[in-house]
């Protein structure tokens, strides 16, 4: 049997063939020089809020009392349900001023509204969460 030796590698010549491919799948992985975890965070950082939608009941009852909230309380009434989403909260209270909503975090949407000065004894139930913006 003839066997020559142009058909087969040395060890050290697969290795240096394997190491160097693999340097290249290394450098095609983090071309932008960030680690998955960077890019997960930033991607995180920078995801749209998207704002509270309002139930027909929720919204029925703010029509009703006449009740028109500012941008700044829209502002801080988002900021607040996403606070209780980030911290396990299904179903929060969320206190912006005078104001009370109960707001389910999971479909981003505000169930009830009403003031506070309406509640009888200022008694809130089925929540899991309070959040005072």
């Amino acid at each position: 049997m003839n066997v020559s030796n142009k058909q087969f590698l040395s060890i050290e010549q697969l290795q240096d063939q394997y190491l160097k491919q693999q340097k290249i799948n290394t450098k095609q992985q983090t071309a932008c020089g960030m680690s998955f975890g960077e890019i997960l965070q930033k991607q995180q950082d920078t995801r749209i809020i998207e704002p509270v939608r309002f139930s027909k009941h929720a919204a029925n009852r703010l029509n009703d009392r006449k009740i028109a909230l500012t941008d700044e309380q829209m502002e801080r009434l988002n900021d607040g349900t996403k606070k209780a989403g980030e911290k396990g909260i299904k179903d929060t209270l969320v206190l912006v001023d005078q104001l009370a909503f109960i707001v389910n975090t999971k479909s981003n949407t505000v169930i009830t509204a009403m003031e506070q000065t309406e509640t009888d004894e200022n008694i809130f139930t089925n929540i899991d969460g309070a959040v005072i913006m």
